[in-house]
């Protein structure tokens, strides 16, 4: 709002008549753009002076003049606003049309512009030209931009392509680790049932071989205690009857068959645990080999 009671005039640079940018505020009250002021003390050795009164400066670092900054700030504010408003492009400082483009800045300028100490020796060309030149550029870049958007999207899809391809073939060998562990716990399982059905028949046999043993020990002791008892009633006979039948007795003693003090039969089963899992591990070993050599011959 307080910049409208200001002219463009007034809050123009002495030394590039442009709107003011970052002002500073000499001793002197005199205020220049701070890039200007250092411009113009650039070569002053021994001392620095005012380009408007003269006046020596008391400091070579003069400060920011707040109001005079926020001033123009506002005042170029209204006026973008104002240019906005009206559907023009317009030269913020001079509120002139664009039409060139400083080719040493790189922005578009007015005529006012071009004319200014703040562009000396600036080459310039119309925007139009410029505008062409960019476009040319922006395409090359596009067209770039666009062929690594290609080989980005192939790679993307190739890398998907992998990426499912690991998954099926990790799927599959889980698949054929399964059904070799089948086949070797399928192994496993027969060979138990086979050696258990061995170790059965074994132990029926064993046992049917100690069932006779007995029978045949329960008879010996039968007629053991058949003999035994008629000797001693024998040896109860007080009479001649006793000598007559003595070598009858003694006769019937020496018929008796001798029995077997220690069964021949194993008892422990030993020799199914012998190298039980040398003997599986290198049937198994063998069964695979087999198995190898039939898929490769099919």
């Amino acid at each position: 709002m307080a910049s409208r009671s200001f002219t463009e005039e007034d809050l123009s640079c002495p030394v590039c008549c442009d709107i003011f940018i970052n002002p500073v505020l000499l001793s002197c009250s005199h205020s220049f753009c701070s890039s200007c002021i250092q411009r113009v003390w650039e070569n002053k050795t021994s001392f620095k002076e005012c380009p408007v009164c003269r006046k020596t400066s008391s400091n070579d670092c003069p400060p920011v003049n707040l109001a005079l900054k926020n001033l123009c700030e506002s005042f170029q504010h209204e006026r973008g606003q104002k240019s906005s408003s009206e559907g023009e492009t317009v030269c913020s400082v001079h509120n002139e049309k664009l039409k060139l483009f400083c080719l040493d800045d790189q922005q578009p300028v007015c005529l006012v512009c071009r004319d200014s100490r703040k562009h000396t020796n600036h080459r310039f060309c119309p925007v139009d030209e410029a505008i062409a030149d960019k476009k040319e550029i922006l395409k090359a870049s596009l067209e770039s931009l666009q062929e690594e958007l290609r080989i980005s999207v192939n790679r993307e899809q190739n890398l998907c392509k992998t990426a499912e391809e690991i998954k099926f073939h990790a799927q599959s060998t889980e698949t054929q680790i399964k059904e070799e562990f089948e086949e070797l716990h399928q192994f496993l399982h027969d060979e138990e049932a086979s050696r258990i059905t061995a170790l059965r028949e074994e132990e029926e046999k064993r046992s049917q071989m100690m069932k006779e043993k007995i029978e045949e020990t329960i008879k010996q002791i039968s007629s053991f205690t058949i003999t035994i008892r008629d000797i001693e009633e024998q040896m109860k006979a007080e009479d001649v009857s006793f000598l007559q039948n003595f070598k009858a007795t003694l006769q019937r003693d020496q018929y008796i068959p001798e029995s077997d003090p220690s069964p021949s039969v194993a008892i422990t089963f030993t020799d199914h645990l012998t190298n039980l899992k040398v003997n599986v591990l290198q049937k198994m070993q063998d069964n695979v080999g087999e198995r190898e050599k039939t898929e490769i011959f099919i």
